[in-house]
């Protein structure tokens, strides 16, 4: 098991919601790539999670999508380094990095309607286009 996991002072997930395991790293390492297990994949137990709101959970299955798991856990892997200790703090600090970006709440689009000038200058664009294109018409049509 690993130590909860802060997020920010007032938001720490648990150690029981986080799991992870370490397996072979890919790409080049010598004969030390075939021995170790240097890679580490951290999962956070999304669906049945007490630690987050709601709203917040929503969120972060949106910006993780791709990185949930048939279980809807979220799978965060690093092989950054060759040390399995400092590729787990990478993966942790991943993780944190996906839930505050989930914690803020996007601003609300406002409707905005386009001005008499957008309007006009669009307008006159296309009329300048379609000249264009008459005067490359054949003299005949």
């Amino acid at each position: 098991m690993s130590d909860p996991l802060n997020i920010h002072e007032a938001l720490t997930l648990p150690a029981s919601e986080l799991s992870w395991t370490a397996v072979r790293a890919s790409g080049p390492g010598g004969q030390n790539v075939n021995k170790v297990a240097s890679k580490v994949e951290l999962r956070f137990n999304l669906a049945s999670s007490q630690a987050l709101p709601q709203a917040v959970k929503a969120r972060l299955l949106a910006i993780a999508r791709s990185r949930i798991d048939a279980e809807g856990r979220l799978v965060v892997t690093s092989q950054l380094t060759r040390d399995r200790q400092r590729n787990l703090e990478d993966a942790r600090a991943k993780l944190a990095d996906l839930v505050r970006r989930a914690l803020a709440v996007p601003r609300k689009r406002k409707a905005t309607r386009p001005s008499l000038g957008a309007k006009r200058r669009r307008l006159e664009g296309k009329r300048r286009q379609g000249e264009k294109k008459t005067a490359r018409r054949a003299i005949g049509d």
